[in-house]
Formats: C-alpha cells, sequence, structure tokens
C-alpha cells in the first residue's frame, strides 16, 4: 500500500485531521495533525485511528504503524 493511499483514506474517515505517511511496503510512520484528535486521551486517538486500519493490519497490507499526534499549533511550531 502506497503511503498516498492511507493518508487519503484517514482524511476521509477523521474530520478535521491532516495526515503525514512515511514509510514504504508495510511499515509506516504516521504524524496525524488535528487539534480535537490530539485533546483525547492516547488510547482513545490510538483507536480511532486504528478502526479504520484494523482490515489492512488483519490482512497484512499493513504490518507496523507508528503514530504522532499534534494539535495544528504544535505542528506549525514544529515546522
Amino acid at each position: 500500500m502506497a503511503p498516498d493511499e492511507i493518508k487519503q483514506l484517514l482524511e476521509s474517515r477523521l474530520d478535521g485531521v491532516e495526515v503525514q505517511v512515511e514509510g514504504e511496503g508495510c511499515d509506516f510512520r504516521l504524524n496525524l495533525i488535528g487539534d480535537e484528535l490530539a485533546s483525547l486521551s492516547p488510547v482513545k486517538r490510538q483507536q480511532l485511528v486504528y478502526q479504520h486500519l484494523n482490515e489492512l493490519i488483519a490482512s497484512g497490507v499493513i504490518h507496523a504503524v507508528n503514530m504522532k499526534f499534534y494539535k495544528r499549533e504544535q505542528w506549525q511550531a514544529g515546522q
């Protein structure tokens, strides 16, 4: 699966979230930028993302996912 496909999938399902994806093959790093999502507890935000990726993980299309969450202001300050 291509990084752009993951980006498109998650952005279409997570309202108000910008997704930056790095990686190739089946290992990916995600930067998820969105105030509402970043405000959730770590467990809740991971559950929210995984519910959209579980089918791909179960099928082996995605093997590993590393996620980092940012509020928009944090992301812009770090860029």
